[in-house]
């Protein structure tokens, strides 16, 4: 196999199972690779929302500095390479070739899912490129994730919240003892939730580890971060505030900040599909991809905080296994008019009956609430000749909606962001 295209397709036909939670496989395959210490520091991230803006936040910073970084982080939105980036930059078809070709080497006759394969072949290209710092983004949990194969130098946990539930259960207790997985004896955790469970307060007393806690250790104070003698004015930017301060906790900790220049890094910082702003055909589009109540709580938030001058109409497509309800509730009194949408083809998305059901139980008022419910695409038209230049459309339920409408603009001609 030569392209990418074919490697990927391969790839999910590899393994029975989209997921399956162990490091037994995974470990094996990366001691024949000699990937178990990709970077002389590796920082692992773990939280159930705000793990991408954090690594983002990192790797601008880092590369600010001069160091060279790794940064690997999923799902993507439009191409794979989005989850393997060196030095800020995403890897070519042709490296990432090259590294499926080394795993698929090493692994003999041992099975591998797609992300424990994908995960193995960014730590590859990592360890080949001599990085000094490799990011790790969790994918699911933090204990069985196969990121938690490499020893973290240091710890992130963004946040604590319900999703996954089938993977990670129903209880902010377990779930926390899940990320808190991630840790290892004597080496720091920098926790960005404000109210950590217990359980992951007790792990890392119980591994010696150094905790720095957001509220008590650092402050994210809106505007301003406080860390010790540290205090930086944080510029105006869409990505959760409490990630902004872990991933400068962080290397503050390492001694890896920036010299000068910090915040004109922190200002340059983006994430595609959190709380994207674009310019599209004449309308003003906000693109999310939150997924849970937490994710969309923040959003709320974030729509409170910056008004439209016109109505505010959101399409919403999400999958089958989410809360519902609770995805939709705290945007109900924020959004105009709702209009659910299907990502046919996908077989984890929600149907529109399911949407309808989610968006009355969350009180959502029949007046406001469009029910026919068509595919992304076609919901995105009709939106297009319903609202006006002053309105704002609102994207959001998942990846796999943000990315449809991504697409839909990149075939069109790139939107305009604006932030």
């Amino acid at each position: 196999m030569t392209s990418l295209q074919h490697w990927l397709s391969s790839l999910e036909k590899l393994h029975p199972t989209e997921i399956e939670l162990g490091l037994k496989r995974v470990a094996e395959v990366a001691r024949a690779l000699d990937v178990e210490k990709p970077a002389p520091m590796v920082i692992t991230v773990a939280g159930t929302n705000g793990k991408g803006s954090c690594v983002a936040t990192m790797e601008a910073l880092l590369c600010a500095g001069g160091h060279s970084v790794g940064a690997y982080s999923s799902p993507h939105l439009l191409r794979f390479n989005e989850r393997v980036r060196i030095d800020g930059v995403e890897v070519e078809d042709a490296d990432l070739v090259r590294a499926f070709e080394a795993v698929e080497a090493a692994r003999g006759q041992t099975s591998l899912t797609y992300f424990e394969f994908t995960t193995l072949a960014a730590l590859w290209l990592f360890r080949e490129a001599g990085i000094e710092y490799a990011l790790l983004e969790v994918g699911l949990g933090g204990r069985l994730d196969a990121v938690n194969l490499v020893d973290a130098d240091l710890a992130i946990i963004t946040s604590v919240a319900i999703d996954h539930e089938a993977w990670l259960g129903s209880d902010r207790e377990v779930i926390g003892r899940e990320k808190a997985g991630i840790l290892r004896a004597g080496s720091p955790l920098v926790c960005a939730d404000p109210q950590p469970p217990l359980s992951v307060v007790s792990a890392a007393s119980g591994l010696g580890a150094p905790g720095y806690f957001i509220g008590r250790d650092f402050i994210d104070g809106g505007d301003n971060y406080r860390f010790g003698e540290l205090e930086v004015e944080l510029p105006p930017i869409s990505l959760p505030r409490p990630s902004i301060a872990a991933a400068i906790t962080a290397l503050a900790v390492l001694q890896a900040l920036p010299q000068r220049g910090l915040e004109e890094a922190l200002a340059g910082v983006r994430l595609a599909g959190r709380c994207q702003q674009l310019q599209w055909r004449e309308r003003n589009l906000l693109l999310d991809v939150g997924h849970n109540p937490a994710a969309a709580e923040y959003l709320a938030r974030w729509l409170a905080a910056n008004p439209a001058s016109g109505k505010t109409y959101a399409l919403v497509a999400a999958m089958a296994d989410k809360d519902l309800p609770g995805l939709f509730a705290p945007l109900r009194d924020l959004v105009d008019s709702w209009h659910p949408a299907q990502l046919p083809g996908n077989e984890r998305a929600a149907g529109g009956e399911a949407l309808l059901a989610g968006l009355r139980e969350a009180g959502v008022p029949a007046v406001r609430l469009d029910d026919r419910c068509p595919d992304v695409e076609a919901g995105l038209e009709n939106l297009l000749l319903t609202s006006g230049p002053q309105d704002r459309l609102l994207v959001f339920g998942s990846f796999f909606t943000v990315a449809e409408v991504l697409q839909r603009i990149r075939d069109d001609g790139d939107g305009e962001s604006r932030h």
